[in-house]
């Protein structure tokens, strides 16, 4: 009986457009787990050669587990998306890495050898479902002083590291997230994004039906001067603005894992192999230094040090949390490799699915460099984690 590890490969990923929480968002007459299935069901469709019956598992990841976010929505959404009743699923949770995670878990299981194949991924419709909706958060934590109660707001969290690294200025926030702003609007007009968009059908009581084919959120043409106009809504006299950093958004994400020997016997693309990945805890007062830690972590365990990496996908939940992971490897903060097509500051933060959008994002841009061999997708999680998966590129053509 074998106990070798098996290769994982990163088979396809996609993503619906993302939009603005709230009445006025796109989505907002849009059940949570509809978006889920859209996403399933193209992965299908753009990768006919796999028959349903072989994918092994659905993970799909929710932060708040309630309503049509609820009910074990990895299961629900295999059975509403077509797929047959015999392929399980399950819902996880680790906050903003809920995708991250549901890739990571099912990636364990194929590397054993108890999948050859699943879908994983996220969703998080905060119009219907804010963060903490229901939540019941045990009084010990604050009253045993176990954590500063600024742990429970992520912008307050934010404001904390601002403190902890005076470099880390607003200026230097404001002037990163208007770099975002351009890389997103770059990347629409040279065509980088659409791809992986799936087009959803949507309604609304007062505007009627239509069809949702870009991301929502992006302000292209933002400036300082904007940005530096903006309240400070955790704090008086904060940095953290709804400039600097992700809005409240709704959106789904999935993804096809698979060994890469199942990919190559069913003529399935690998568009990116995992190296290693890990997760770290942090202070929760800052979680958004949660990267650093867990960077280090899976670099060790993979045996590769921050200049193997040649592209960083970072999720920018707010620029304050980049920029702490820039400074601490002595990376520039507007450095070509990192976030190439713009990041969460301009595409919005969907909570639980936005891992899965740095993965996509990543396989595209080891298409268009073969000469970078390591990526990574790291990312900030609430209550203090953070978490880490590096990549191999498929198409790396070797040392010249």
């Amino acid at each position: 009986m074998s106990r070798h590890p098996r290769d994982v490969v990163f088979v396809d990923g996609v993503r619906t457009p993302f939009g603005k929480a709230g009445p006025k968002g796109i989505y907002h007459e849009t059940r949570a787990d509809d978006l889920v299935i859209a996403c399933i069901r193209e992965l299908l469709r753009r990768n006919p050669q796999l028959p349903g019956e072989k994918v092994d598992e659905v993970a799909i990841a929710a932060t708040t587990q309630i309503g049509d976010q609820g009910l074990t929505i990895g299961r629900t959404t295999a059975l509403l998306s077509g797929l047959p009743n015999t392929v399980p699923g399950y819902s996880v949770d680790r906050m903003c890495a809920g995708a991250m995670t549901a890739v990571t878990n099912v990636a364990g299981g194929i590397a054993l050898g108890a999948l050859d194949i699943a879908i994983a991924g996220g969703v998080e419709h905060m119009g219907r479902h804010p963060m903490g909706e229901q939540a019941d958060p045990n009084p010990r934590i604050i009253a045993e002083k176990l954590v500063d109660m600024s742990a429970l707001s992520m912008g307050m969290t934010a404001e904390n590291i601002h403190d902890r690294f005076p470099q880390l200025t607003k200026e230097r926030a404001d002037a990163f997230a208007v770099g975002s702003q351009d890389k997103a609007a770059k990347a629409y007009a040279d065509g980088k994004i659409q791809p992986d968009l799936v087009p959803v059908a949507v309604r609304s009581a007062e505007k009627g039906y239509g069809l949702a084919t870009e991301d929502e959120p992006p302000r292209p043409g933002t400036t300082l001067e904007n940005l530096a106009a903006l309240k400070t809504p955790f704090r008086v006299r904060g940095r953290v603005t709804a400039g600097n950093a992700a809005g409240l958004n709704d959106g789904a994400t999935a993804a096809i894992l698979a060994s890469e020997e199942t990919a190559r016997e069913l003529g399935l693309p690998v568009k990116m192999r995992l190296v290693q990945y890990a997760f770290a805890g942090v202070e929760p007062e800052v979680m958004g230094i949660g990267p650093v830690p867990a960077t280090e972590k899976a670099l060790e365990r993979a045996g590769l040090t921050i200049d193997d990496i040649g592209l960083f996908e970072l999720n920018e939940a707010f620029a304050v949390q980049v920029l702490s992971f820039l400074d601490h490897y002595g990376i520039a903060d507007d450095d070509p490799r990192v976030n190439k097509y713009g990041g969460a500051i301009a595409f919005g933060h969907p909570l639980a699915s936005s891992g899965v959008r740095l993965m996509t994002q990543l396989a595209r841009q080891f298409e268009e460099h073969p000469e970078v061999r390591y990526g990574l997708t790291s990312m900030c999680i609430g209550l203090g984690m953070g978490g880490t998966v590096i990549w191999e590129n498929p198409h790396w053509e070797g040392d010249k």
